[in-house]
C-alpha cells in the first residue's frame, strides 16, 4: 500500500506541477481575453438572468429538465463544500496568506472557463434513452470535435466516475463525520448512517429532486455562513487593512516562520492557492457543465452567463470570507490546519458558538456536495456504460457514504486530488479547441441583444 501511495503521490506532484498551473491559468486567461473580459464586465447580466431563471419557463421549445437557477444551485451544491472551509485553511497553512490572492486570480480567469464550459455543454448536449438532457465535457468532445478526439471524452468520463467517489463522496462524508464528532460528540458511524439514508432518499429522485434540494439548501447555508463570517470580520475590522496588505505582499514574497506557521515560499503560495482554488470552484475541472447541460434555456450563452457566477460566488465571496477570517483573527499562526483552523478563527470572534457555526456549515455544504457530485459521476458512468448502469451506480454511491465517514482517508484525499487534475486535462484541451465556437456564439448573442434593444423590445439581457 505504501508503494501505491508513493506512486500516486509522484503522479500528483507532476499533474499539479508547473505545467498544470500554466494550463489552467493559461486557458482561463486566453478565454478571458478572447471574450474581451466579458465575464467580468457582464457579471451584472449574469445575476439578472439568475434571478429571472428562478422559475422554469413553460414554453415548449425550451429544452431541459431544471430551471437555470436550480442548475446553478446544483453546480454550487457540488462546489461549495470542504474546499471553502477546510481547503482554504489548508492552502493558507501550506502556502501562507498569499495563497488566497492566487485563489482570487484563479477565480477571475476561471469565470471565463466556467462560462465556456456551460456554453459548450448546452450547445452539444444530447437526449438520453429516458428523454433527459445530458451533457458535459465527454459530450462536447464527442459532438464538437472530430472522431480522433473521442478518446479524450472517454478519458474524462473514466476519471470523473472514479474521482467522484473521492472528492464528492467519501472525503465529504469523512469531513462531516469528523466535524460533527468534534463539536457534538456524535460517533462517525451514526453520522455515516444518517447521511447514507438522507443521500439515498434524495438520490433516487434523480436530477430534479437533487436540484430541488440544492435550490433550497445552498442559498440558505451560503447566507448563514457568509453572515457568520462577516460578523467575525466586523469584530476584527481594524485588522482588515493589514490583513489585506499581508495577503498581497506574501503572494509575491516568502513568508518567514512565526508562531505555529512553518514558513512558505512564493511557489507554495501559487501552487496551493491555484490547486485549492480549483478544488473549491472546479473551474476547468469539467464537472459543473454536466449540471448546466440539464438547464431549461433557449441559448447556450445565457446559461453560460449564469454558470460563471458559480466561480464568483464560491471563491470571490465564500472562500474570501474564510480566508480573511483566518488571517484577521491571527489563527493562521496557530499551527492548525483544515477545518480546525477555520473553527479556531470563528471561535476567536464568536466564543462558544464559532466552532458550531463551522461544523454546521461544513456538514450542510459537504452533504450537498455529495448530492451534486452523485449526478456528475452518474453521468460519467452513464456515458461509459449506458442508462442501465444508473441504478447500480446509485446503490454503490449510497453505500460509499458510511464507509467514507468511518475510514482513514489520507490516501483517498491524495487519489481524489490526482484524479481532479486528470479530469481537467481533457476538458481544458477541449475548451481550447472549441473556443472559436464559444467566441462566435457569444458575439452573436450580444449582437442580437443590441439589435433587439434598438427595436425597443423588452428581451431581458
Amino acid at each position: 500500500m505504501d508503494s501505491i501511495a508513493n506512486f500516486v503521490a509522484a503522479i500528483n506532484g507532476f499533474v499539479w506541477g508547473l505545467p498544470m498551473l500554466v494550463l489552467i491559468l493559461g486557458v482561463g486567461i486566453y478565454l478571458t481575453l478572447g471574450l474581451k473580459l466579458m465575464p467580468i464586465v457582464k457579471i451584472g447580466a449574469g445575476f439578472r438572468l439568475l434571478w429571472t431563471g428562478r422559475i422554469p419557463e413553460k414554453e415548449e421549445e425550451i429544452k431541459g429538465e431544471i430551471s437555470p437557477f436550480n442548475a446553478l444551485m446544483t453546480s454550487l451544491s457540488a462546489t461549495i463544500g470542504t474546499g471553502n472551509i477546510a481547503g482554504v485553511a489548508t492552502a493558507i497553512f501550506l502556502g501562507g496568506p498569499g495563497a488566497l490572492f492566487w485563489m482570487w486570480c484563479t477565480a477571475l480567469v476561471g469565470m471565463a472557463t466556467k462560462f465556456a464550459e456551460a456554453v459548450c455543454a448546452v450547445r452539444y448536449r444530447e437526449t438520453d434513452a429516458k428523454g433527459n438532457h445530458v451533457g458535459g465535457p465527454m459530450y462536447y468532445i464527442k459532438n464538437g470535435l472530430s472522431s480522433k478526439w473521442a478518446w479524450l471524452g472517454t478519458a474524462f468520463a473514466f476519471f470523473g466516475a472514479f474521482a467522484g467517489f473521492g472528492i464528492g463522496n467519501t472525503v465529504q462524508a469523512n469531513s462531516v463525520a469528523a466535524a460533527v464528532e468534534s463539536s457534538f460528540g456524535l460517533s462517525p458511524a451514526i453520522s455515516g448512517l444518517v447521511m447514507m439514508v438522507l443521500v439515498g432518499l434524495v438520490l433516487m429522485g434523480g436530477i430534479k429532486r437533487i436540484a430541488d434540494v440544492a435550490g433550497k439548501l445552498v442559498p440558505l447555508m451560503a447566507v448563514f455562513y457568509i453572515t457568520s463570517g462577516l460578523i467575525v470580520l466586523i469584530m476584527n475590522i481594524s485588522a482588515i487593512p493589514a490583513a489585506f496588505g499581508l495577503i498581497i505582499s506574501s503572494a509575491f514574497t516568502p513568508v518567514a516562520a512565526q508562531g505555529g506557521f512553518a514558513g512558505a515560499a512564493v511557489w507554495a503560495a501559487i501552487r496551493f492557492g491555484v490547486a485549492r482554488g480549483i478544488f473549491s470552484n472546479e473551474a476547468g475541472l469539467g464537472s459543473a457543465p454536466i449540471a448546466h447541460a440539464a438547464a431549461q434555456t433557449k441559448n447556450p450563452v445565457a446559461q453560460g452567463l449564469v454558470a460563471m457566477l458559480g466561480t464568483f460566488i464560491d471563491t470571490i465571496v465564500v472562500c474570501s470570507i474564510t480566508g480573511f477570517a483566518i488571517v484577521v483573527s491571527g489563527a493562521w499562526l496557530s499551527g492548525e490546519t483544515g477545518s480546525a483552523l477555520t473553527s479556531l478563527a470563528f471561535a476567536s470572534a464568536l466564543p462558544g458558538i464559532g466552532n458550531y457555526v463551522v461544523a454546521i456549515a461544513l456538514s450542510i455544504f459537504a452533504f450537498t456536495t455529495i448530492l451534486g457530485w452523485s449526478f456528475y459521476s452518474e453521468k460519467c458512468v452513464q456515458y461509459l456504460l449506458g442508462v442501465k448502469a444508473i441504478v447500480p451506480f446509485r446503490v454503490l454511491w449510497v453505500v460509499a457514504v458510511p464507509i467514507g465517514a468511518t475510514s482513514s482517508l489520507e490516501f483517498i484525499w491524495l487519489l481524489a486530488d490526482t484524479l481532479n487534475a486528470m479530469m481537467a486535462i481533457p476538458n481544458l484541451i477541449a475548451l481550447l479547441l472549441l473556443s472559436p465556437v464559444v467566441f462566435k456564439l457569444t458575439k452573436e448573442y450580444f449582437a442580437d441583444l443590441a439589435q433587439e434593444k434598438t427595436k425597443g423590445t423588452d428581451k431581458p439581457e
